[in-house]
């Protein structure tokens, strides 16, 4: 497996390399364009994950094969292959690997061969419905294509500028670059930007808005959700974001088939994700040797300026008087990192900036130059490694302190992949 992903890795001239001429004539000859009777595809700048797992939880609980193609991974590639909410095992990837090498014409990039080999995974195993998770924007990402049944846009906000454009409307006709005529679209995005209405008009997709069409709040405790045909008053709170259970819920309620509300209330209580302001637990600890009670760790896979302010609520709602917050911190050098660290200046008391050995990383050193030029009044120094970081950490924060995680996908994962040793 290790000797096919480092080929993946280095076959294609660009790491990422969007267009679909390549991955179509490949997928057109292995008939991988219908991978399941219905797909729902789903894009955003954050919530993608965690909105297509709770719809993953909903669907297998009433019945159907569903599959799911997500990225970027965490700690091991199968991850970004789920049937019927299991991972496959390598032997199944390099038989996909094998197949489509043999029969590509010209270079593929990394996503692109991840994404073929997924969907001649589905295509295997005779789901019933498939979930597909847009990797960078929509119009142009390789899971585009495929035609999907229903689109979803969870989320619109400033990230991959080189990609999509530096303003929201342009982002905005990007991600919509997967509606297709007549279906239904749903859009959890509060604030559409208005090239996205303009793309549903064209296509006369049947579109439905948060805020307008769909609303959800929290009372007493509950989830609660409504359309003019649904109405929900006491789900239990949900694993996930909330805005992204409220998406995942009014794309249940569009579906050509009923979902019961029984599934629904299980899903919302089962349905999570790993490293979306995930608190480790003892049990995550099993291999660390440790002289005395550790601070609260939250790991999160935040990498942009809106999934920052989303960590920034979430930690006020968490922080008591006398506990302190510090960060283990690390983003990839083309990331927005002064929209990252801004909103969370009054809640991180300490940042503890950490290197990335990975394709765009970049020295703990030159996080906290870049930090102390945003944040000239922070208290931050810098380690050579994420490990080091958060050992350092680990001996100085209290009981009573918590410990976050963040600012990549590779941050996280080196944690992790740490703790476990």
């Amino acid at each position: 497996m290790e000797t096919w992903l480092s080929y993946l890795e280095n076959v294609h001239s660009k790491p990422i390399d969007m267009g679909l001429e390549r991955i179509t004539q490949v997928a057109k000859e292995l008939d991988l364009l219908n991978p399941a009777p219905y797909v729902i595809t789903v894009a955003g700048t954050n919530g993608k994950g965690s909105t297509c797992r709770l719809l993953e939880v909903a669907l297998l609980k009433a019945g159907f094969k569903v599959g799911v193609f997500s990225s970027p991974h965490l700690i091991r590639y199968n991850e970004r292959v789920r049937v019927n909410g299991e991972l496959l095992p390598d032997a199944d990837h390099i038989r996909s690997f094998a197949k489509i090498n043999e029969k590509k014409t010209a270079s593929l990039s990394y996503f692109e061969f991840s994404t073929l080999s997924g969907l001649d995974l589905f295509k295997q195993n005779n789901l019933d419905i498939v979930i597909l998770e847009v990797g960078l924007g929509g119009r142009l990402d390789a899971t585009n294509i495929v035609e999907p049944n229903l689109a979803i846009i969870t989320s619109i906000d400033i990230d991959h500028v080189a990609f999509l454009g530096d303003n929201r409307e342009d982002i905005g006709r990007e991600k919509a670059g997967i509606f297709r005529a007549n279906i239904p679209v749903i859009i959890g995005e509060p604030d559409c930007p208005n090239s996205i209405k303009e793309i549903v008009n064209s296509l006369n997709c049947h579109a439905f808005y948060r805020g307008k069409d769909w609303h959800f709040d929290i009372q007493n405790n509950l989830f609660q959700w409504r359309s003019e045909a649904k109405s929900f008053v006491d789900l239990p709170l949900p694993l996930i974001p909330i805005p992204n259970a409220g998406t995942a819920l009014a794309a249940l309620m569009q579906l050509p088939f009923e979902i019961d509300d029984q599934i629904i209330r299980e899903a919302f209580l089962e349905a999570q994700m790993t490293a979306r302001f995930q608190t480790l637990t003892d049990k995550d600890f099993a291999n660390f040797s440790k002289n005395r009670p550790l601070a609260k760790v939250i790991i999160d896979v935040g990498h942009n300026p809106h999934a920052a302010r989303y960590l920034a609520e979430r930690l006020n709602e968490l922080k008591r008087p006398n506990q302190h917050i510090y960060a283990v911190f690390s983003a990839l050098e083309d990331k927005d990192l002064s929209g990252i660290v801004e909103p969370l200046e009054s809640v991180i008391d300490e940042w503890h900036c950490a290197g990335l050995d990975c394709w765009r990383g970049q020295s703990g050193e030159a996080v906290q130059t870049k930090l102390a030029k945003v944040l000239p009044n922070s208290t931050a120094c810098s380690y050579e490694t994420v490990p080091e970081a958060s050992l350092a950490l680990f001996e100085n924060a209290a009981e009573q302190d918590i410990v976050l995680v963040f600012g990549s996908f590779h941050t996280v994962a080196d944690f992790m992949l740490w703790l476990d040793k």
